[in-house]
């Protein structure tokens, strides 16, 4: 009897294979790694979104690779002992449409690469058309608007404003339920005087609803409540959206240009910020316009007449006495036990509201014997009543008043740009006086300076990485053609959605790079194997394009498949998600179009050119 014996036992080539594909997977695993590193450096609201993404991907690539490295050779070495016969009807069926597709790419080297070229190109310009802005906004189900009316206002006038809006509001059948919050204690985080009022609208689901999208519900509001209640503010947030704004930049508003001041006064101040505010209404998109109220609060003003005290002998701090007693003065301690209380008088509230009843003060008069004579306080002072300062506002030892706004119907970068450039235009500071433009703007700068910065260095470390895994600059720089390719994608999904470019699509395209990378890592290895084996260029190129058209293929679109859920998901949170997934996959779609056809066209090209000699590792 004769058997037919294998010549290779099933163990070696488990091993073979192994040993084969355990370097490119080591580094291509690495680079993606790699990748995620500038995500755990952010910092701000961008770290604290991002950063444990980061940390769950870096872990789970760590144990996927030793579980690759370990695992799967010992499971192949029990399941695959007996080879597939053929392959799926799928992978079949592009492979007799790939063949010929790729054997015309490459046939036309310069022309694939010009292709590739004018399309790379074509993104680069329609990158200024994106926007931008700092993350998206998350629809919370609410909406929190701000009521501001003068200062001088009262709280009973002022509650019954409010009252007018909720039921003004409350007409509206999107509007489920409405609260108000007058005022708060300076004890608070952010303390605010009763002119100011907190109210939430809580909204039925949007299905529900009359109008196409929030804007059109809040334009109908303003509408509403503007014609019902002149000479009232009204600005809208979110509830989590206001208070962030609020801790984060200090204004209540998405964006503040806060205007700082060395020297002048309240009322030059308040012009000057009235100025940029008419310059920056005039913006489209910039809405919710309005100045930090820091003046129009009645005050009852004692000036003392020198020249009548001094006839009447009169000391000045006498008189001062008797003004500190009208709002209270401290005449004592009570102790009881351990507890000590402050002892203070002060005249009463009919008093105190009455300018005709201060004005009839006695002042006691000096007098060697019998009854002190007295005089009324206005024959030794001017009482009248002013309008004086609401608030002064200071930082960085300097006097500052804020304009606030809201941007609504475009995106948050391009809006800020042109204000900034009519008011630079338009609007002539005094000498030491400063403009600084915050809130969300400014997170989105500081955010995209430290991308700036870290991004490059990633991709240094994937370049190092590539080039420790070939030993050639030139295969490195190859590999690195998907990055560019990757990024075409990305910018035409985005486009093709409507998003603009924020830090939630720029976590997408440094997640991206990862994976584009990796797919090139895959396809270049082979390509050089065949060559160390000594095979030609062009059969090397094309034979390992279609022997990896498998595995691209299916690296690419279980990310695409894994991702299509974040890019079409409504649920709440999903609006940070969608940027981010809609890059990953519109680049995942190009840079393996890329893998597949522009790697293998250009790759004989490359080597000849840069090869003198035979050389069998291309």
């Amino acid at each position: 009897l004769l058997y037919k014996v294998d010549p290779e036992p099933h163990l070696e080539k488990v091993r073979a294979a192994c040993h084969q594909v355990a370097r490119p997977v080591l580094f291509a695993v690495g680079i993606i790694m790699i990748v995620y590193l500038p995500i755990l450096a952010l910092r701000g609201i961008e770290g604290k979104m991002f950063r444990p993404m980061a940390l769950t991907v870096v872990f789970a690539m760590a144990g996927s690779l030793a579980c690759a490295l370990t695992l799967m050779p010992v499971l192949a070495s029990l399941f695959l002992k007996k080879p597939l016969s053929k392959e799926p009807f799928l992978f079949r069926w592009l492979k007799r449409l790939y063949r010929p597709c790729l054997t015309r790419v490459m046939a036309r080297p310069r022309v694939t690469a010009g292709a590739a070229l004018i399309i790379f190109l074509a993104s680069c310009f329609a990158i200024p058309f994106l926007g931008a802005e700092f993350v998206p906004k998350l629809d919370e189900g609410a909406i929190a608007m701000q009521i501001w009316r003068l200062p001088s206002v009262s709280l009973e006038t002022s509650n019954a404003i409010s009252t007018k809006a909720e039921r003004i509001v409350m007409s509206f059948p999107e509007v489920e339920t409405v609260i108000s919050r007058t005022g708060r204690a300076e004890i608070a985080t952010d303390p605010m005087g009763v002119e100011i009022s907190d109210t939430y609208l809580m909204l039925t689901p949007p299905d529900t609803w009359r109008f196409d999208s929030k804007e059109e519900l809040l334009h109908a509001l303003d509408d509403a409540l503007k014609s019902a209640l002149p000479g009232v503010m009204f600005s809208y947030s979110q509830p989590i959206e206001l208070r962030v704004d609020e801790l984060v930049s200090g204004v209540r508003s998405e964006v503040g240009i806060k205007i700082h001041a060395a020297s002048g006064s309240l009322d030059r101040m308040r012009r000057v910020a009235e100025e940029v505010a008419a310059v920056v209404r005039e913006v489209p998109g910039l809405e919710e316009v309005k100045v930090e109220q820091t003046t129009g609060l009645p005050t009852v003003t004692i000036d003392i007449d020198r020249e009548a005290i001094a006839r009447l002998g009169v000391n000045a701090q006498d008189v001062l006495a008797v003004v500190e007693t009208i709002g209270g003065t401290r005449v004592g301690t009570i102790v009881e036990g351990q507890r000590r209380y402050r002892l203070q008088v002060r005249f009463a509230e009919k008093v105190r509201a009455d300018l005709q009843a201060l004005r009839h003060l006695p002042i006691a008069l000096p007098s060697a014997d019998g009854p002190a004579p007295w005089v009324p306080l206005e024959e030794v002072a001017d009482i009248d009543i002013r309008e004086g300062p609401a608030q002064i506002s200071r930082e960085r030892i300097q006097r500052k008043i804020t304009v606030e706004l809201n941007v609504r119907g475009r995106d948050l970068a391009s809006a800020v740009a042109e204000a900034r450039e009519r008011v630079e235009a338009e609007v002539t500071l005094p000498a030491g006086w400063s403009l600084e433009w915050g809130g969300q703007f400014e997170n989105l700068a500081a955010a995209s300076q430290r991308l700036a910065l870290l991004v490059p260095l990633a991709l240094i470390l994937i370049f190092v990485l590539l080039y420790t895994t070939f030993g050639s600059t030139r295969l490195s720089l190859l590999i690195f053609l998907n990055v560019p390719l990757a990024l075409t994608g990305g910018v035409v999904a985005l486009l093709l959605r409507g998003y603009p470019f924020s830090i939630s699509a720029g976590i997408g395209f440094i997640a991206l790079f990862g994976i584009a990378v990796m797919n090139g890592v895959v396809l270049v290895s082979t390509i050089v194997q065949k060559r160390n084996e000594g095979v030609a260029i062009e059969e090397a190129a094309e034979s390992s394009a279609r022997s990896r058209l498998r595995p691209v293929l299916m690296t690419a679109l279980t990310d695409i498949i894994g991702f299509l859920p974040m890019a079409i998901a409504t649920s709440a949170g999903a609006e940070v998600q969608r940027p981010l997934a809609t890059v990953v996959i519109g680049g995942l779609a190009t840079s393996m179009l890329l893998t597949l056809f522009v790697l293998p066209a250009i790759y004989p090209k490359v080597a000849r050119a840069f090869t003198r000699a035979p050389d069998p590792g291309g």
